[in-house]
């Protein structure tokens, strides 16, 4: 069995907007967690780093890192009507950022056979000049351009399985074919981004995959859509390195959200995109924590998760996971078939 690390930090702990569903408890609970008898000790730790001014700016303009840096200090700055600062915000972004670069490191040298950066403040919505949707800056993003540029990478998958599309990170690759971004989210739902029809541009044309999903999308028909979606797309492109931004506002018990998905969908989400890996990266994922608003559903989806990367189903409790109801599928199938109509002008496996 590969060593799976995580990375946590205190310093995430004090980036505080207030009352706020982003808040430091979500760390706080997931650290308390792992710090339990039978989870104690499983994972390798990842020391985390501050990342450099000039790796933040591979993603950001400098004008911007400016302006986030000048809030270090200020007890309060509102940088956009959902995501403000305090005193201690830039340091956590900047940690956030290069613990993930840490994870990826360790991956890519061996260290572990993957890893889990459990960090805040989240990434996926902050664009290149612009904080938003709770993200400063865009630490997956970063990890991409880190990869590219440290490694030697030219083959990078991003799968976003957060409850909101990832603007920033589509926005960051959108004409390139280095990355390939996949996101499954709400929609028509905050940011208001992530159109099926949005694919990419230029050379980065079919390098961009949106399946926007209606409400109340549960277990199967994530585990659907990555088998029939996912995986083909991923086999074709064989990626050098899985990312996956792992957001948990999908969950049934979010208050954010309107999916259904439990415990062991989370698990099979894993599963899929942790064979995935073994079959064309040697294994190689990194997830960095996105969003996630309740507290007991986050700390036990993250939990599932994390045993799914360990290969050890000896978590599962069978009475927390929600029943999914019978469903007729039918929508999910009709979904499907439309995203791949749509790709199949650019991917050959459909």
């Amino acid at each position: 069995m590969s060593k799976v690390g995580i990375v946590r930090n205190e310093r995430y702990l004090l980036h505080d907007m207030g009352y706020h569903p982003e808040s430091p408890e979500r760390l706080r609970v997931i650290y308390q967690a792992l710090e339990e008898g039978e989870v104690k000790g499983l994972f390798e730790e990842i020391p985390a780093r501050a990342a450099s001014r000039g790796e933040i700016e591979t993603v950001h303009d400098p004008s911007y890192v400016d302006l986030v840096e000048q809030t270090a200090g200020k007890s309060h700055v509102q940088l956009d009507p959902d995501t403000s600062t305090c005193a201690a915000s830039y340091e956590a972004a900047i940690w956030a950022a290069g613990g993930l670069l840490e994870a990826a490191d360790a991956v890519v040298s061996g260290h572990v056979g993957s890893a889990f950066a459990l960090v805040r403040p989240p990434g996926h919505h902050a664009e290149r000049a612009r904080a938003m949707g709770f993200c400063l800056f865009n630490n997956i993003a970063i990890a991409a351009r880190h990869l590219q540029e440290s490694h030697g990478f030219d083959r990078i998958l991003i799968v976003d399985w957060d409850l909101h599309h990832g603007n920033g990170t589509q926005n960051t690759f959108y004409d390139e074919q280095g990355v390939l971004y996949f996101s499954t989210h709400q929609y028509p739902y905050y940011p208001g981004t992530g159109a099926a029809r949005d694919t990419g541009r230029g050379k980065g044309e079919g390098y961009t995959v949106n399946v926007p999903l209606g409400t109340g999308c549960g277990d199967s028909e994530y585990a659907n859509i990555y088998t029939h979606l996912l995986r083909p797309i991923t086999l074709a492109y064989r990626p050098q390195m899985i990312l996956v931004s792992a957001g948990f506002d999908i969950h049934h018990r979010d208050p954010l959200g309107g999916m259904s998905v439990t415990e062991m969908g989370f698990a099979r989400l894993m599963n899929i995109v942790k064979d995935l890996a073994r079959s064309t990266c040697s294994g190689r994922v990194v997830l960095t924590l996105e969003g996630g608003y309740d507290l007991t559903a986050l700390r036990e989806s993250v939990k599932a998760v994390l045993f799914e990367m360990r290969d050890d189903a000896s978590w599962v409790d069978q009475p927390k996971c929600q029943e999914q109801e019978k469903k007729d599928y039918k929508a999910i199938e009709k979904q499907i078939e439309s995203i791949q109509k749509i790709q199949s002008r650019y991917w050959n496996c459909f």
